[in-house]
């Protein structure tokens, strides 16, 4: 096992390197640039002022300084092995748009998005385990058909149209008002007590985690009944009920640990929650995580920050497959990797 752990670890340094590297092309691919919006930044202000010409607001050399100062005077190999060579010392640039390190920025986005992300997945693994063992035993029951319709209804739905649909009806867009538009705090939060920034904080995420936890809810429900319908049709369990255990012993004693083996492998994006956010969720609710810092990354064309937040997510995503992997192992002893 300490083998496979050590080669798997070992291929993720390729894995990561060709990641980045499809990344950077894309990214040379697209339009503009950093440079290009400094560019119309200047210009645009030129004609503000009424100049004569704003396509002159800033001299070639002006232009070439620019260029110097954020690398682009040079080939794109070798920004790319300096970028690279950079990510080996834990640096991955300074953010264009912040004028701050990348590291730092995406630091400051991360606890909002790792908390719904985290806040979601424990939830949704408290709820789901039972309600899709439930809904297996009672298979095929009015309230088994009814809640399948009403969970199915929340699996199909997008987070961010759900989200744009509780702001309407609850938060103030046209019907009820009982819960804010949007952001994590009011804007008296620092002068409350205690209880009172707690209660502030909750009122706030409630729509929030509500949708976040929506499709990942139904998908956890539906495979964890999924699977002890499965192992409840198994050979083994009718010999266990033939050789005298009742049915509730069988499904405890033996189904359940099965049934939960794809459930528990799921485990693994914990990793990839950490550095997730959903985008158009955070943006139909102005939460500053990192699922925003990314469309607004991207929309600046701050290419520092957009290579950074691939690369540690896809080092979270590897080490989540990695991580799924061992689980395996835990709850399966039949499973060995070598």
């Amino acid at each position: 096992m300490k083998t496979y752990i050590l080669r798997r670890l070992l291929l993720m340094i390729p894995t990561l390197v060709g990641i980045s590297l499809v990344c950077f092309i894309l990214i040379q691919l697209i339009p503009g640039g950093p440079v290009e919006e400094l560019v119309s930044r200047a210009q645009s202000a030129a004609a503000m002022r009424g100049g004569a010409d704003a396509s002159k607001a800033l001299s070639p050399e002006q232009i070439a300084q620019i260029q110097a100062y954020f690398g682009f005077d040079k080939p794109a190999w070798q920004r790319y092995l300096q970028w690279l060579w950079n990510v080996l010392h834990l640096d991955f640039g300074t953010s264009y748009t912040y004028g701050a390190p990348v590291f730092e920025v995406i630091a400051s986005r991360f606890p909002v998005s790792l908390f719904f992300g985290l806040t979601s997945f424990f939830i949704s693994y408290l709820v789901c385990i039972p309600l899709g063992l439930w809904k297996a035993v009672r298979h095929g029951s009015r309230l088994d058909s009814l809640s399948s319709g009403i969970i199915f209804s929340g699996y199909v739905m997008p987070g961010y149209a759900l989200g744009i649909l509780l702001i309407i009806f609850l938060a103030g867009g046209s019907y009820l008002d009982l819960f804010p538009m949007g952001g994590l705090t009011s804007d008296e939060f620092e002068d409350l007590s205690f209880t009172g920034k707690i209660f502030d904080l909750l009122h706030h995420l409630a729509l929030p985690m509500f949708c976040y936890i929506i499709s990942e809810f139904a998908f956890l429900t539906f495979l964890m009944k999924n699977s002890v319908l499965e192992e409840l049709g198994k050979d083994y369990m009718r010999t266990a009920l033939a050789k005298g255990l009742s049915f509730k012993e069988a499904l405890f004693r033996h189904a359940l640990r099965n049934a939960l083996i794809p459930v528990a492998t799921r485990l693994s994006e914990i990793f990839t929650l950490m550095f997730a956010g959903a985008l158009l969720i955070e943006k139909v609710f102005d939460i500053d995580g990192m699922g925003l810092l990314y469309y607004n990354s991207m929309v600046n064309r701050d290419y520092n920050v957009v290579l950074g937040i691939i690369f540690l997510s896809s080092l979270m995503a590897l080490l989540g497959r990695l991580f799924s992997d061992i689980l395996y192992t835990f709850v399966d002893p039949r499973i060995r990797f070598r």
